[in-house]
């Protein structure tokens, strides 16, 4: 495997991936402080009362998954849901419907986790996530 550039990374040698017939897409992020916060975790405690996750910023946009199961990428925005307890959510790797329970609340600096569910907060599970502001203001310009 070479060093990834900014432009260019190779995944050869990989199990299943690299195949000369066969076509990938790479989405890659990178955290910016104010605007988004990519590849977080928290640990879920299985409370209604759950984890508080400290991104910096109200998030806008939220994706997590639960790394210790198999359970859904959810997704949660603050335009379908403009108040707190937001909860109606998708999820990101299904054809599914739109669901709701009350999932979390999205905070000045952060999300608040109010839901037990093993895509958002099972007790001692590892979840990572993927964040962006409602108002990015670290290199606003005022006019």
């Amino acid at each position: 495997m070479s060093a990834p550039t900014s432009s260019v990374f190779s995944i050869n040698g990989v199990d299943g991936v690299g195949g000369e017939s066969a076509n990938y897409i790479a989405y890659c992020f990178h955290s910016v402080e104010g605007y988004s916060k990519i590849g977080g975790t928290y640990t879920g405690n299985g409370s209604t009362d759950g984890t508080f996750v400290h991104t910096g910023f109200r998030p806008a946009f939220w994706i997590s998954k639960n790394t210790s199961s198999t359970s859904e990428w959810v997704i949660i925005d603050n335009t379908r849901d403009v108040d707190n307890v937001a909860g109606q959510y998708l999820f990101a790797n299904t054809s599914g419907a739109e669901g709701s329970a009350s999932v979390m609340d999205f905070v000045s600096n952060g999300v608040k986790i109010r839901e037990t569910g093993s895509g958002t907060n099972s007790s001692g599970h590892t979840f990572i996530y993927m964040a962006f502001a409602e108002a990015p203001f670290k290199y606003a310009n005022a006019r």
